[in-house]
């Protein structure tokens, strides 16, 4: 009915907006059902704690390799394009999965590489992705714009994904990834849809944001001298520079850190430690998107009387308590119920925050920047599960959790303070605009 295009998307949004929701949604549902179906293979392949944890670290080591290449090649050329290119790649690397679970060949090397290679196209696919919102809207609407993205990823990727990946893995373990080679390859159709995006203007050099040159040719180098790597480096230094902005990928890269150590076996702790099998396990990831829905029907009201630095102490707040419930807890429904308050919170920090972001970096800086935060949050991730993976094998399935809950209190305490400074800075075109004559 129109009236509910209208409420997901306002007419005032435009039409590029509902193309870049429904692709971001539709990829989000293929993306889900491998959330619940990829550990499932690795651990029906071996029961250790440290193979269980490489599959996901092999996902997101990428983004330590690649991760700020993409970002200066995002500020440099079609963005839609390349999330265009990227997830047809993703695509690709699915099918060849496929084959080769179909064909009795796979084995758990073979799976770890194609997750390592679906990593690598996700990368370039997150960082321009990352980019396109703040093209496409107004300053006032992307609060609004991030929440339906997040509102879309908890549907599709926590909420849906998961028990239909678990499902269809139980049916055969192809079934979920060719699912997900569907729902990538539709999403390049959606994409297309959207008008062609400008490449971000390169202001003259001394302007303190960006580096002299036009758009770059496929080698790497612009008109104006500049390379990849000069790209990179100037990135780097307006982050370094920017003090709110940096205490905000900081946060993000230490919260990453505790968050993953004992996510990355936590089919294991829901399997073993809690008995819940693999439905069960899947259902977690639903109790946390159903957490989310409610954190998304909550949000308008939420941004109107709690204010963004006292919503993000919270959040952090109940990292910590959620940490320790889960180390306790021998219930798998007490696990269910953790997880739908862990959804609840997730959402408003993951829409606070990248808000804030968007709002404070100059908008031929948003590919950068955005690569650099992407690098703080599955850098965190690559670091947390390998020490996850290893703490479980040394100490059990519930130490991941004690040494996250440790972790995270200790980097509250740290942060506490420094969150309002995080969330009165002032965009940088308003200071440029205050110190004009």
């Amino acid at each position: 009915m129109p009236w509910i295009g209208e409420l997901v998307a306002p007419r005032r949004m435009g039409r590029d907006f509902r193309w870049l929701l429904a692709s971001s949604w539709t990829s989000n549902v293929g993306d889900g059902v491998a959330l619940a179906a990829a550990p499932l293979l690795i651990a029906s392949m071996t029961s250790s704690p440290i193979l269980v944890a490489s599959g996901a670290i092999l996902q997101f080591l990428p983004w330590l390799v690649f991760g700020l290449h993409a970002g200066a090649i995002a500020d440099r050329f079609d963005r839609r394009r390349l999330v265009m290119v990227a997830n047809a790649a993703r695509a690709v690397v699915l099918l060849a999965l496929c084959a080769f679970l179909v064909t009795g060949v796979a084995d758990i090397w073979i799976v770890l590489a194609s997750a390592f290679l679906y990593g690598t196209a996700e990368v370039f696919v997150d960082t321009a992705g990352s980019t396109l919102l703040p093209m496409l809207l107004k300053p006032a609407d992307l609060g609004l714009g991030n929440a339906r993205l997040q509102a879309g990823f908890l549907v599709a990727n926590q909420f849906a994904g998961p028990p239909l990946g678990a499902f269809l893995f139980a049916a055969g373990h192809a079934w979920p990834f060719l699912l997900e080679a569907v729902c990538v390859s539709l999403a390049v159709v959606l994409i297309s849809r959207i008008a062609r995006t400008p490449v971000p203007p390169r202001p003259s050099t001394g302007s303190g944001t960006a580096m002299a040159g036009s758009v770059g040719d496929a080698t790497g180098s612009s008109p104006g001298g500049a390379k990849v790597h000069t790209d990179i480096a100037e990135g780097l230094r307006w982050l370094w520079r920017n003090p709110p902005v940096r205490m905000l990928v900081l946060i993000i890269l230490l919260f990453n850190v505790t968050w993953a150590a004992p996510w990355g076996v936590l089919v294991l702790y829901a399997t073993e430690h809690l008995h819940m099998g693999a439905v069960g396990y899947g259902m977690l990831t639903t109790a946390s998107a159903a957490g989310g829905l409610l954190a998304t029907m909550s949000f308008g009201w939420l941004e109107r009387h709690v204010s963004f630095a006292a919503m993000m102490r919270v959040c952090l707040s109940l990292e910590v308590v959620m940490h320790l419930a889960f180390a306790l807890t021998t219930q798998g429904w007490l696990a269910l119920l953790i997880m739908f308050v862990f959804g609840f919170y997730a959402f408003i920090w993951g829409t606070i925050s990248t808000t804030v972001r968007q709002r404070l970096v100059p908008h031929e800086l948003q590919g950068r920047v955005s690569s650099v935060n992407s690098v703080g949050v599955f850098g965190g991730m690559v670091i947390g599960q390998a020490l996850g993976g290893v703490i479980a094998q040394a100490w059990g399935l519930t130490a991941p959790w004690w040494f996250a809950f440790a972790g995270a209190a200790l980097t509250l305490l740290f942060v506490w303070r420094p969150i309002s400074q995080i969330v009165s800075a002032r965009p940088v075109l308003d200071e440029v605009q205050a110190n004009e004559p």
